[in-house]
């Protein structure tokens, strides 16, 4: 790797330190504050499964504790680097620690001590808070205002100012709604009636969202870093390009399929992007593609990696606990539009190959497929263990993690002390090594983790704002912006969700929106004679909460990628969201065809029925905006190829206006596809003749 190219990854890898609070290293005895306390953290999570039984509101008190002491240890109050040079000049240094990076100012630690304290006091008086439920002491409102206040500072440190400036708004409209005009005006709120709301029930801050962060997320995220310090990332790299290397465009196809694979336990587009993206990119520049367009696939494959089951970004378990259904009946709903989506983005790699003329890598260049497989069989076998519990076995997400965290631990350890008897070194130096890896684990998974706490939990005030009240006066803003038309409605979701994902988390992106929109997404559904279930109003608001991470102008995603391929973000963001229309519109198409999401669809063959010719819609919708196909499309068969796609994801327009049937509908869609690829093939390839 030359200069200029470390220089690059390590301009992106300090995007992902700056994302996740991974820059401070202290030097003193402090260097032990932050490892000890996420390490206690991870601890306390494996320990409830099985071992400790505890009331669940003292479990997200205590989440809620570790993850908001560790942003104060975490994150400087001030991260800008332009307000650092302001401030250090203005005062000669004297508020350093406002904005120091690599110590921990004692005030951060003053200040994380009495912010989880004030987490804890849900826990520490909760059978005084029981019998005070709608009358709270002074104590009550004063504990209650700190906890409100630490954790829109927290939010701001870790996730940004949109947050807790949009979290402060909703609180202020609450005690100032009775002046607004009459459409948007309802009840003033009291501060003693906004604090019984927010911190001393389940219907704010430590709502349902904090539960399933507490109770499932942790673990899941935790797996996760488990797999990933145990090399599991860069096996899923390695088995990727052993695979696919050798087809046209190998390179990207590589980055798509790895970023899918990690993706199944990431909630982290960023960082997802970083660790694949550092072997993709390159690779892929180095097979033809440009730096822009290897940076947007690398985005677009790695932002789709939050809608693939089984955690899809943390949101599966909290979509569950919204639409009252089992965590089974999420991922069978969100199974399709993911799994489509990834084998499309593919697709669309392809298609750049064919364009380009971009050639498979060699042989030589690409590991061994069978070699690749076998040395890394341990890293499947506790992820296709949580697989099994959760589909087959319809164990609980907190138990099914669990148990794999245990078998992903016990297989750490067991090849560390193979690898030391085969290296003809002393076994207890493999196992050292392995529980160092666990170790270091633990205190990552912790880490990854204090973000979406402190996400989750600011998002409950908002909801616990909405539910004063404000919520029924959204509800009638959103239907007479809407004007009764549920696709001026969706569309207004999509942007709005879009515009808020540029500065919220996609969990809390999510969580807001889905508070606010999905239940008029259903009611206007209804009111028009169609049947919306809330599963595909949540996973509408979804996905488009993810698509803001690729988003421009701010979409880290995109800057981190554009760090490694050295290329414009703007450029690289503009190009990945262009990847990622399809994924745009599938939510617009499973809102009116729910056979996407398969729901009342029960038979085997029916759901691979549908998986097929919604594939097969998806490549001719790729084909359709890469303007090539087999060759480059005339304009005619951009005609034929939309209509294809139409009628393959929406057949039933074509029910209304013909006398054909469903399937007879489908049937034409896929033979309208196969002709214009036949057609196109009879004409000469441009590439063979230049040849």
């Amino acid at each position: 790797m030359d200069r200029i190219e470390e220089q690059s990854l390590h301009k992106a890898e300090l995007l992902v330190e700056q994302a996740e609070g991974l820059t401070r290293s202290p030097s003193d005895w402090r260097k032990f504050l932050i490892p000890t306390v996420a390490l206690c953290w991870s601890i306390f999570q494996l320990l409830l499964p099985q071992v400790l039984l505890l009331n669940s509101t003292f479990v997200r008190s205590i989440h809620l504790a570790f993850a908001i002491s560790l942003v104060f240890l975490s994150f400087p109050a001030i991260r800008s680097t332009s307000a650092k040079e302001k401030l250090a000049k203005i005062f000669n240094g004297k508020l350093s620690f406002l904005y120091e990076a690599k110590q921990i100012p004692y005030i951060d630690i003053l200040l994380a001590i009495v912010t989880a304290t004030s987490a804890l006091y849900m826990m520490i008086d909760y059978e005084g808070i029981i019998t005070r439920q709608g009358n709270p002491s002074g104590s009550d409102i004063f504990v209650g205002i700190l906890l409100i206040v630490s954790l829109l500072e927290a939010a701001r440190r870790s996730l940004g100012p949109a947050l807790p400036l949009i979290a402060g708004t909703f609180i202020i409209y609450s005690f100032f709604s009775e002046s607004m005009p009459a459409l948007i005006a309802f009840k003033n709120a009291s501060i003693t009636k906004l604090i019984n709301k927010l911190t001393m029930s389940t219907e704010g801050i430590f709502g349902v969202p904090l539960d399933v962060s507490a109770s499932t997320v942790f673990l899941f995220v935790l797996f996760g870093a488990i797999l990933e310090k145990a090399g599991g990332g860069k096996y899923f790299i390695d088995l990727a390009f052993s695979l696919l290397g050798r087809y046209r465009g190998g390179p990207a196809k590589a980055a798509v399929l790895s970023s899918g694979l990690t993706g199944l336990v990431s909630g982290s587009s960023i960082a997802n992007t970083v660790t694949t993206g550092t072997f993709t990119i390159p690779l892929m520049k180095k097979a033809g593609y440009s730096g822009v367009k290897a940076g947007a696939i690398e985005v677009a494959a790695s932002v789709n990696g939050q809608i693939m089951p089984p955690i899809m970004g943390a949101a599966a378990f909290i979509i569950a606990e919204y639409c009252n259904l089992s965590y089974f009946e999420v991922v069978k709903a969100s199974f399709i539009p993911a799994a489509i989506s990834y084998i499309a983005l593919i697709y669309i790699t392809h298609l750049e190959a064919l364009k380009h003329d971009i050639r498979p890598l060699k042989k030589e260049q690409l590991p061994n497929f069978k070699e690749t497989l076998l040395g890394g069989l341990h890293f499947l076998f506790p992820l296709g263990l949580l697989i099994y519990q959760l589909m087959v076995e319809r164990r609980s997400a907190q138990l099914s993690a669990y148990y794999a965290i245990i078998c992903l631990s016990v297989l750490v350890l067991a090849v560390e002390g193979i690898k030391a008897v085969r290296n003809k070194h002393p076994i207890v130096e493999g196992f050292k090594h392995g529980l160092k890896t666990l170790f270091d684990s633990l205190i990552a998974g912790a880490r990854a983790m204090m973000g979406i706490g402190v996400a989750v939990a600011a998002a409950g005030i908002i909801v616990g704002v909405v539910t004063l009240g404000l919520g029924g006066v959204i509800t009638e803003v959103i239907e007479v912006l809407a004007m009764g038309n549920l696709i001026l409605l969706l569309v207004i979701t999509a942007i709005v969700s879009l515009i808020l994902g540029m500065g919220l988390p996609t969990t809390a992106n999510y969580i807001v929106m889905a508070t606010l929109t999905a239940p008029v997404i259903v009611k206007v559904g209804g009111g028009l004679g169609l049947e919306v279930p809330l599963i595909a109003a949540h996973l509408f608001v979804f996905y488009f909460g993810i698509l803001a991470d690729a988003t421009p102008p701010v979409g880290l995603a995109a800057f981190a990628a554009a760090a490694i391929s050295k290329e414009s973000p703007m450029a690289t963001g503009i190009q990945g969201f262009i990847y990622s229309i399809r994924t745009a519109v599938l939510p617009f198409i499973f809102i009116f065809n729910l056979d996407l999401l398969l729901y009342k669809v029960t038979s085997l063959w029916h759901a691979a029925y549908i998986f097929t010719t919604s594939l097969i819609a998806m490549f001719a919708f790729a084909a359709l905006f890469q303007g090539y196909f087999q060759r480059k499309n005339r304009w005619y068969e951009g005609i034929l190829l939309a209509l294809t796609t139409i009628m393959l994801l929406r057949p039933a327009l074509f029910e209304e206006a013909t006398a054909l049937s469903r399937d007879n509908v489908l049937a034409a869609g896929l033979i309208l596809f196969f002709v214009i690829a036949g057609l196109q093939r009879l004409r000469p390839d441009p590439n063979k003749v230049l040849n």
